[in-house]
């Protein structure tokens, strides 16, 4: 008998496949002439169908809390494993030839807290997980960047900018966001314009294995498998940060 594939090695596989199903399906729904919204639906629904399948084989028992279903599994109140999927993260972005700035979210909030969790950026052919954790990577530069939503700067977000000085960078997923400061493309992601929780789930456990702060804004733990799904702000920073980026906030 093959031996049981760990939850970290899982949510890994099932980040990087779903990936690899929406490259090859996204040339294929571009060229069908589809508007962007057709082209958003169709991608989801193609991730979720497959994630679905690959969850109620493996992980039968396990319960589910997911953007493209939201909270139809109503086992998660009654249990203490429950993944938490954005199956396509940035669907915009997805929709929009040549953008890279989306990501497949795999999380598993087990009691309370991550037992793995895998963000993958299919567009580049990268992925991150919890386990092995990506290192903390070594950065050289005189002022700390943000990165920021490409539709709108949170209010938060221009405390921060205020407050440290720093240089801008946009992007469009959150996962696609929280993973640019793994690359060493960024320092700060403050977002406080509402987000679900599937939204931050894998790229906060991501991004605390690596070493990274992620919290609330007012720097209370994120915790998830609420009822409430609404989970409506979020940091992630380089550690170092962390204490100035509060105080930016609030005062």
């Amino acid at each position: 008998m093959a031996p049981i594939e760990s939850d970290a090695a899982f949510a890994t596989r099932l980040a990087v496949e779903t990936g690899e199903l929406l490259v090859e399906l996204r040339p294929r729904l571009f060229a069908d002439g589809l508007s962007q919204w057709d082209v958003k639906d169709a991608a989801d629904a193609a991730a979720q169908a497959f994630i679905a399948a690959e969850l109620h084989t493996h992980r039968p028992d396990d319960a589910v809390l997911s953007e493209e279903e939201g909270q139809t599994d109503l086992r998660r109140f009654d249990t203490e494993r429950v993944w938490i999927i954005d199956p396509l993260d940035g669907t915009r972005e997805f929709s929009e030839p040549g953008r890279h700035d989306w990501a497949v979210h795999v999380a598993l909030w087990d009691g309370d807290g991550f037992g793995a969790a895998a963000v993958s950026l299919p567009a580049i052919d990268a992925v991150f997980a919890t386990d092995p954790a990506p290192p903390m990577p070594s950065i050289d530069r005189d002022r700390p960047r943000m990165i920021t939503s490409r539709n709108r700067v949170p209010y938060s977000a221009i405390l921060v900018s205020e407050g440290l000085g720093c240089d801008a960078l946009r992007l469009g997923s959150a996962g696609a966001k929280a993973m640019a400061l793994i690359m060493g493309e960024a320092d700060v992601y403050v977002h406080d314009g509402g987000m679900f929780q599937w939204d931050s789930a894998a790229p906060a456990a991501v991004a605390m294995a690596a070493g990274f702060h992620a919290s609330r804004l007012d720097g209370s733990p994120l915790v998830y498998n609420e009822r409430d799904p609404w989970l409506p702000d979020f940091i992630v920073c380089r550690p170092e940060l962390t204490d100035a980026i509060l105080r930016s906030i609030w005062g």
